[in-house]
């Protein structure tokens, strides 16, 4: 079975409280991710995806680089223990309506995995 762990993104891209919007659509930009994690004090406190970028900054004609992350980010950030299968966490998704889910070891943040991360190779026999 292939689980949430074996397909997470152990190393999100974060980006602190009162990081403005441009900034962080510029790193999602550089490291080719459709989201970055927000954090204060090295504590996850939500997500800011592509989609936020559009509907509630630019759809919402904000004033560019005056607007923090967190005017828009999304609150909490579900978690999936990483042990758990692709069904679990894409049922979890549509329960929550998102398409990303923090993964947890222990109830300890540890990654990241999205509805994209669901495509990545994987060998058949794991199904």
């Amino acid at each position: 079975m292939v689980t949430v762990g074996n397909v997470m993104r152990a190393e999100p891209v974060t980006v602190e409280v009162g990081t403005s919007v441009v900034e962080a659509a510029k790193l999602m930009k550089a490291w080719n991710v459709e989201s970055v994690l927000v954090t204060y004090r090295s504590q996850v406190i939500g997500i800011v995806t592509e989609s936020d970028v559009v509907r509630k900054f630019v759809g919402a004609e904000k004033v560019p680089y005056f607007v923090p992350v967190e005017d828009i980010m999304s609150s909490p950030v579900p978690g999936i223990e990483e042990r758990r299968s692709l069904t679990e966490a894409a049922d979890m998704m549509n329960k929550h309506r998102t398409r990303h889910l923090g993964v947890t070891k222990g109830g300890v943040f540890i990654g990241l995995v999205s509805v994209g991360d669901f495509l990545s190779p994987v060998s058949i026999d794991d199904f």
